[in-house]
């Protein structure tokens, strides 16, 4: 049955609620499981490589934590089904990577981003606008936001402390999601965006993850 938008932003407003509470919880188990030893325990970790590991994770959550923003606001400004549907599927695996990165900062004693109410607003608002401005536009938007996430994780496995390999697990198999969602969208009919728009987006991501390395 078609929820009516005000049921759609009930919906929303939980989804938002739980995204912020940090009571996400993953359907597929952390790829920390699948280590055969331990050696990437916090315990076993420098001070150092603790804090760094921390902030990137940090930085990975508020992605996240991003992400839930929108696709949520994606879903509500179009009227295709087959478009919502995509977009709560590809939601459902974002909320893992949330999952995944909220226990990994609690295992190395480190805490989300104290900017995650801002970060979730913003982009909520952004994804508001590129679905006004039609699916195919909306979609565009999907696949450069992913294709710049998968570059940015792939640095992060370039910055990660070697030792750690949960941290390092989580964040691949996050890069092949993304990836994955990406092509996706752009099969759906994605549209490649102008270069100023990208430019735009990569700038206000090197703002968005300078901050959250910290706060």
């Amino acid at each position: 049955m078609e929820m009516s938008l005000v049921d759609r932003w009930i919906c929303g407003a939980e989804v938002a609620l739980r995204t912020l509470s940090g009571g996400s919880r993953a359907e597929r188990a952390t790829p920390a499981s699948a280590l055969a030893d331990t050696p990437s325990a916090p315990s076993e970790l420098s001070v150092d490589e603790k804090r760094l590991s921390g902030a990137l994770m940090r930085v990975n959550h508020v992605g996240e934590v991003c992400a839930q923003a929108l696709y949520q606001a994606q879903a509500v400004a179009t009227a295709n089904v087959e478009l919502k549907a995509q977009m709560a599927r590809a939601a459902r695996e974002e909320i893992d990577h949330l999952a995944w990165t909220e226990q990994r900062l609690a295992e190395l004693g480190d805490r989300p981003s104290l900017l995650n109410p801002l970060w979730y607003g913003g982009a909520f608002l952004i994804g508001l606008v590129a679905g006004r401005l039609g699916d195919r536009v909306s979609l565009g938007f999907v696949v450069e936001t992913e294709r710049q996430v998968e570059h940015h994780l792939e640095s992060h496995l370039e910055r990660l402390p070697a030792g750690d390999l949960a941290s390092r697990a989580i964040v691949d198999q996050m890069r092949i999601d993304e990836a994955q969602h990406a092509v996706a969208a752009q099969l759906a009919g994605g549209v490649e965006l102008p270069a100023p728009v990208r430019g735009a987006m990569r700038l206000a991501a090197k703002v968005m993850t300078g901050t959250a390395h910290y706060l």
